[in-house]
């Protein structure tokens, strides 16, 4: 072997080396915490089902992960002997796992897969959020009175406001959406996602009244969150829309950053410091983006 692969491999070597490590910190975290390290025993397992053919042929030095049979070899031994491994789980920590699940599934996967993942005979919360997302994604606003019926089963649940919010958002009608996005922050005021979605109805009722406080709930996700496009977006908008035109290309610049396009933000930053005060926040904020130059990338071979 050349210096290159050796290099290589040695550099893959650390890293399985330290996957290793992260396995058995995690069963450290969870005997700390008093939990069953059984899932994540099943998880490997599982892992490694789904590997048994592809292994047979795979070179185990030119890994960056070990094999999962092998995390699953390598501790299953300290995991059985947990004092926790029989403990059931959590069942708060359990309903949490199970409504993200739905969630990730019905907003990932076509209307028909999340019914068939979760048809009708399972009446589990998680599994009637999950239709609930399918019913939105495929009839939009006229959904909204399943989520309704959804909401009724459990009226402080903050993420059913969202999906109400949302349906009737997407559907077109930002005014009706801003009182379901207001009841999930009354939830969860420090939530930077409500945050980012309240501010976009108030910016897309398009009433002048609204925008000074779609402003001040944008700037206060940004705060939470400052790598939300879609705050940066619908702020430049509620600043264009009062007449604040540099503080709407700042914005835009700023948004521009986050998705990666350094040459837009240069341009938009530049704009906006032109007619922005000398000095000020907002003027060295732009400054700070005209001067950026990103990192080199290093060089593929």
């Amino acid at each position: 072997m050349g210096s290159g692969s050796v290099g290589q491999r040695s550099l893959l070597a650390y890293q399985r080396g330290e996957e290793a490590a992260a396995d058995r910190a995690a069963l450290k975290y969870l005997e700390a915490t008093g939990q069953s390290p059984r899932g994540m025993l099943k998880t490997f397992e599982r892992m490694a089902e789904q590997q048994f053919f592809t292994r047979q042929y795979a070179d185990p030095y030119a890994q960056s992960h070990p094999m999962a049979q092998e995390r699953f070899n390598g501790l299953l031994n300290e995991a059985q002997q947990s004092k926790y491994y029989d403990q059931p789980d959590d069942y708060v920590l359990q309903y949490r796992h199970d409504q993200v699940r739905a969630k990730l599934l019905a907003f990932t996967s076509h209307p028909s897969a999340t019914l068939r993942a979760f048809p009708r005979s399972d009446k589990s919360p998680a599994a009637e959020y999950a239709r609930a997302i399918a019913a939105m994604n495929s009839r939009g606003k006229s959904a909204v009175k399943e989520i309704d019926a959804l909401i009724r089963t459990q009226p402080n649940n903050p993420y059913y406001y969202e999906l109400k919010g949302q349906a009737l958002l997407e559907g077109g009608d930002p005014k009706a959406a801003i009182a379901p996005f207001r009841k999930a922050l009354s939830f969860k005021p420090n939530e930077p996602q409500f945050l980012v979605w309240l501010g976009y109805a108030l910016v897309g009722a398009n009433e002048p009244s609204y925008l000074p406080e779609a402003e001040r709930v944008l700037k206060e996700a940004i705060q939470r969150d400052p790598n939300s496009g879609v705050a940066y977006s619908q702020l430049a908008i509620a600043h264009g829309r009062q007449g604040e035109r540099p503080e709407a290309d700042l914005a835009t610049a700023k948004g521009l950053m986050v998705r990666g396009d350094f040459e837009a933000a240069r341009r938009y930053a530049a704009r906006a410091q032109q007619s922005l005060k000398r000095g000020t926040p907002a003027w060295l904020q732009a400054d700070d983006i005209v001067a950026y130059k990103p990192p080199d990338l290093p060089n593929s071979r």
